[in-house]
C-alpha cells in the first residue's frame, strides 16, 4: 500500500531537490526553500520541522524512482535470467543518473552516505524482494540451479550495490559499458544451471 503525498509537498521536495543541487545541502535553508516554492515558512513548516526532514524526504525521492525503474523492468515480459540482467544494468544506471542530475547535490550523497543509508533502507528491502522473485521464478523455469532465495537475493544485491560508487565516479563507467556482459556474466556463474 502507498502513501499518497500531496501535490503541495511533492512541489517542495522538488524545490528543495533543485536547490540542493544547485547549491548542496549547506549551502540551502528554509527560507530559500520557502521563496523558491512560493508557498511561504508557514506552509514549509506544515511538511517539514527542518532542513534535514527536507533532505531525507529528497533521497528518498530519488530512490523512489529508483525502486520504480526497476519494478517497471520486474513487469517486462522476459525470462529471468534477462531479467535479472535488466535489473543489474538498470540499477546501476538508475542510481547513477540520480547522483549525477543532482549536481551540488552529488558531493552531499558521498559526504552524507550514513544519512543515505538509513534513508535507504526500506527502499533495498523492497528491491531485494524484487530480486528474490526474479530467483524463485528461474528455479522454477530450471533457469537458476536450486538455491537460498533469500541469502542469494542478499548477495547479488549487495554485489550490485558494491559497483555504485566506482560507478558513479566514473572509474569503471567506461570498463562498465564496454564490460556488461562479462559482469552479469560473472553474477551468474553462481546461479546459473549448467545444460
Amino acid at each position: 500500500m502507498s502513501i499518497k503525498i500531496s501535490n503541495t509537498k511533492k512541489m517542495l521536495v522538488e524545490v528543495a531537490r533543485v536547490l540542493f543541487a544547485q547549491h548542496g545541502k549547506k549551502d540551502v535553508t528554509m527560507n530559500d526553500i520557502a521563496e523558491a516554492s512560493k508557498k511561504g515558512r508557514r506552509t514549509l513548516y506544515t511538511y517539514f520541522n527542518n532542513k534535514e526532514e527536507i533532505y531525507k524526504a529528497v533521497i528518498d525521492s530519488e530512490l523512489g524512482h529508483v525502486l520504480e525503474r526497476l519494478y517497471i523492468k520486474a513487469a517486462e515480459t522476459c525470462e529471468p535470467d534477462v531479467k535479472l540482467t535488466n535489473h543489474i544494468i538498470t540499477h546501476l544506471d538508475a542510481i547513477k543518473e540520480v547522483v549525477t542530475r543532482n549536481g551540488s547535490l552529488r558531493a552531499d550523497f558521498f559526504h552524507d552516505i550514513y544519512e543515505v543509508e538509513r534513508t535507504r533502507r526500506k527502499i533495498d528491502f523492497k528491491e531485494i524482494a524484487l530480486i528474490q522473485t526474479i530467483l524463485i521464478e528461474g528455479m522454477e523455469k530450471k533457469i537458476f540451479k536450486r538455491m537460498d532465495p533469500d541469502l542469494s537475493s542478499m548477495i547479488i544485491f549487495y554485489a550490485i550495490k558494491g559497483l555504485e560508487v566506482p560507478y558513479i565516479r566514473q572509474n569503471i563507467s567506461t570498463q562498465f559499458e564496454n564490460n556488461k556482459s562479462s559482469i552479469v556474466e560473472f553474477v551468474f556463474q553462481g546461479i546459473k544451471r549448467k545444460h
